[in-house]
């Protein structure tokens, strides 16, 4: 057990690095630089994805209804920009980091601000898994392995992140700083030059989908199909607002001042949003561009072993033509950015976890930072959510996306709903003109932003419910009422607890008794002993099991010639059991005294192999285990160290000296002066 445990705790060490101390928390905090890759990188990275949604819904209806497609990633820029102005207000009005659930709970109350809540984590979860398994799509693009091991490096990818950012927030922020900036860049050019290309140079670019003809084009829908059909893809290509809400829960994170940094971080993450989602879905209308969901049975003249690419990388590969490098450049970048475009949901997921667990709707660890000051449960219990889904969906961003965007248009409309009344109620106690002026601005874009995302909400309900957007409701019904169970536990544990301690009344018990386990007549039993005569119990004697009359015969006659004055009992066990005579003679003791205190000692071996744990103190774990259950009982393990236990004491001295201090000649009791 021990080698194992070294072994496990170095391991951790490589992975994660040295613990951090607590008052170093402030130096983890966040500049804009930083913040901006940090929780952004998931709204400027959906324009991976996002685009090729709305080409892929729009498909159905034949090459015509394409010319939607700007119109449609029009209506998702413009709720984009009321979003990020709405939010601008969240972030100056409630910085702790509970973002919509603050916000929803204050002005909405309890079950307003958990449904938020519940939202949220589904959210991040989908988040997890479509930026991934998009990342996966992307790279799978230009890399016929990956595509051909998708799972696997869907997989290998979540687990990644995780274990980035269980090495710290700063730490992992830094580390994306690169690939995003890089993403951004290569954003910039590709739509730059592909436009120049275009209008200035008059080139006649075309994606390499652009001669392949759609099979089944269904131009006779009724305007009714139509307009389903455009409100369907607008839901789809609404996946671009996700992770609009990261930086509201993630405000704690930034540096001082804290809310103006992160309205400035929304403001830039909102201009670079629209742009890139502009920019490709009018880029992949000029260059003709085709995405459909089976392209073997929806496009005609199609090669033998066809691979349909991602639109991205379409774009990229004409854009870059004759210049190859240019591509797989924007396809790493891009598949890079997905990949980290999960490090948004891996800081808001553990803060919003941190807050839901301080209000006791999920587990107090939950609330707990892990060595590097990380949310650490929060972090591995994400990836495993992600991780799941991705397995329940084979890595299919298309299926994934059915179930994604509810959530966070739930968390949208509500905490709008919430802004909405909180303005009110300020205006209500304000006199001052010019604040009431600000107020009132404030309250006009927070109702636009309600009613916007409200209509969004309804639509991508409508359209994607069937679909597989039931599965995401059913979820955050499941995550509400346990939310609710975990808070009811925990109140009524508070309960029970507040009643005894009345119920206590400071009466001490009347007697204390006092028994010795005793197995054997060596020197873990005569420590014990001792240790339980200097408590000075009122009653004081040592109980031994009959399981083998020989032994016991032995035992007596052992405890008759010594100098113990303690009486031993003998308890008989005519099925060679342990622990229910010893539980039945505790609880004899306590029927014939109730007030009395029972006090069980038990000798136990402190070993340092892990196969010495097997061979010793079985016994001893199966009646602590049973003892703990019982009322007025209390149980004291006297460990008795073996000689290979010293190995584990000096290793656990050598741990506790920090990096450097061997050089610098210091030890580990330097530390304790």
């Amino acid at each position: 057990m021990s080698g194992l445990t070294t072994a496990t705790t170095a391991a951790k060490r490589l992975l994660l690095g040295r613990p951090f101390r607590s008052d170093r928390l402030g130096s983890q905090l966040l500049p804009k630089r930083i913040a901006l890759p940090v929780f952004a990188s998931d709204a400027m990275s959906s324009v991976a994805y996002a685009p090729q949604e709305i080409f892929l819904v729009l498909s159905v209806a034949g090459i015509s209804a394409y010319a939607l497609a700007p119109w449609v990633g029009l209506a998702v820029a413009v709720v984009m920009v009321v979003v990020v102005a709405s939010y601008r207000q969240n972030v100056h009005a409630y910085p702790s980091g509970g973002g919509d659930y603050e916000v929803a709970t204050v002005n909405l109350g309890r079950n307003a601000g958990l449904t938020v809540a519940a939202a949220l984590l589904v959210d991040y979860v989908l988040t997890v898994a479509v930026s991934v398994a998009a990342a996966a799509e992307n790279i799978g693009s230009a890399v016929p392995f990956v595509h051909d091991h998708k799972m696997a490096f869907c997989l290998i990818g979540v687990a990644l992140v995780a274990a980035l950012n269980l090495r710290g927030v700063k730490e992992s922020g830094v580390l994306m700083a690169a690939p995003t900036y890089a993403f951004i860049a290569g954003m910039i050019v590709m739509l730059v030059w592909g436009f120049v290309q275009l209008l200035l140079l008059d080139r006649d670019l075309e994606a390499s989908s652009a001669r392949y003809e759609l099979a089944a084009e269904q131009n006779q829908l009724t305007a009714l199909a139509m307009v389903f059909l455009v409100a369907r893809s607008f839901a789809s290509g609404s996946v671009a607002l996700t992770g609009v809400e990261a930086i509201s829960n993630g405000v704690p994170a930034f540096q001082k001042p804290k809310s103006r940094n992160a309205a400035s971080t929304l403001l830039m993450l909102g201009l670079l949003s629209v742009v890139f989602l502009m920019g490709v879905v009018v880029l992949a209308q000029k260059l003709h561009t085709k995405y459909v969901l089976d392209p073997q049975s929806e496009l005609r003249g199609l090669p033998e072993g066809y691979q349909q690419k991602s639109v991205l990388a379409q774009l990229a590969e004409t854009v870059f033509a004759g210049f190859p490098a240019g591509f797989y450049v924007m396809t790493a970048v891009t598949a890079l950015i997905l990949l980290l475009a999960a490090n948004t949901a891996f800081n808001g997921f553990p803060v919003l976890g941190s807050v839901l667990a301080q209000d006791r709707y999920l587990p107090r660890q939950m609330h707990t930072r892990g060595d590097r000051l990380a949310f650490s449960n929060g972090i591995v219990f994400l990836a495993l959510a992600a991780m799941a889904f991705l397995i329940a969906f084979d890595g299919e961003v298309t299926s994934l996306i059915q179930l994604y965007i509810v959530g966070v248009f739930v968390a949208f409309t509500l905490s709008q709903i919430g802004m909405v009344r909180h303005w009110s109620r300020l205006l209500a106690g304000e006199s001052d003109p010019d604040a009431r002026r600000r107020m009132i601005r404030s309250r006009i874009v927070n109702a636009v932003g309600m009613m916007l995302t409200g209509t969004v909400l309804v639509v991508v309900l409508v359209a994607k419910f069937t679909a597989g957007a039931w599965i995401a409701v059913a979820v955050m019904v499941a995550l509400f009422a346990l939310m609710k169970l975990i808070r009811r536990h925990y109140r009524k544990i508070d309960q029970e607890l507040a009643i005894a301690t009345e119920l206590d009344d400071g009466v001490l018990p009347s007697r204390t008794h006092s028994i010795v386990l005793v197995s054997s007549l060596l020197l873990p039993t005569v420590r014990a002993l001792r240790y339980a005569r200097a408590t000075r119990p009122d009653v004081l004697e040592a109980v031994t099991v009959n399981v083998d009359d020989r032994k016991t015969r032995t035992l007596v006659s052992q405890w008759e010639d010594s100098d113990i004055t303690i009486p031993l009992k003998v308890i008989a066990s005519p099925y060679r059991d342990v622990t229910r005579p010893v539980i039945n003679y505790v609880r004899r003791i306590r029927r014939d005294a109730p007030r009395d205190v029972v006090m069980v000692f038990i000798p136990e071996y402190v070993v340092g192999h892990w196969w010495e744990h097997i061979l010793h103190n079985q016994s001893a774990l199966r009646l602590k285990t049973r003892l703990l259950f019982e009322p007025g009982v209390m149980v004291t393990s006297v460990p008795w160290q073996l000689v290979s236990s010293g190995r584990i004491a000096e290793r656990a001295e050598a741990a506790y000296i920090a990096p450097g201090d061997t050089r610098r000649g210091f030890t580990g009791r330097d530390h304790d002066r």
